[in-house]
């Protein structure tokens, strides 16, 4: 009986160790670009509360600036902010049911952490500079 008692408790104490890595891992800062897929240009505004130690805490965000939240807002961001869009089907007896046809992304947020100025390469130069097409005018021959 004394073996389990000590697997038990040594179980606990690494789920305990595990939750507060994640939990830590999950407070660190990341900096990110915010999306708004509802509203393009629009106020991101919710409420976030992972883990039952933290307090809730609201955030609001502008659509496309950068910014630096805690790396579990910007995993909620990207996993969780969306709706679903049901749809009619039929099962294999041709009765009707009800099921998930697409997910509706609400919200998201782009990590540019990993980025810097030297992998950018020539681009992120301040002498190179960027062209962009927007529309191609091409003559057609007959």
């Amino acid at each position: 009986m004394q073996a389990k008692n000590i697997t038990k408790e040594t179980a606990k104490e690494s789920k305990k160790i595990n939750l507060q890595y994640e939990r830590d891992k999950d407070r660190e800062m990341v900096t990110g670009i915010a999306k708004n897929y509802e509203c393009p240009g629009g106020m991101i505004e919710f409420v976030f509360r992972k883990y039952k130690q933290d307090k809730t805490e609201k955030y609001a965000l502008m659509d496309g600036e950068i910014c630096r939240i805690p790396r579990g807002v910007a995993r909620h961001m990207n996993t969780n902010c969306w709706y679903p869009v049901h749809v009619n089907a039929q099962d294999e007896n041709g009765r009707p049911s009800h099921k998930i046809g697409t997910k509706v992304r609400r919200y998201g947020f782009h990590s540019t952490d990993f980025l810097d100025e030297s992998d950018l390469g020539s681009y992120g130069s301040a002498h190179t500079s960027l062209v962009t097409v927007e529309r191609i005018n091409v003559p057609l021959t007959v």
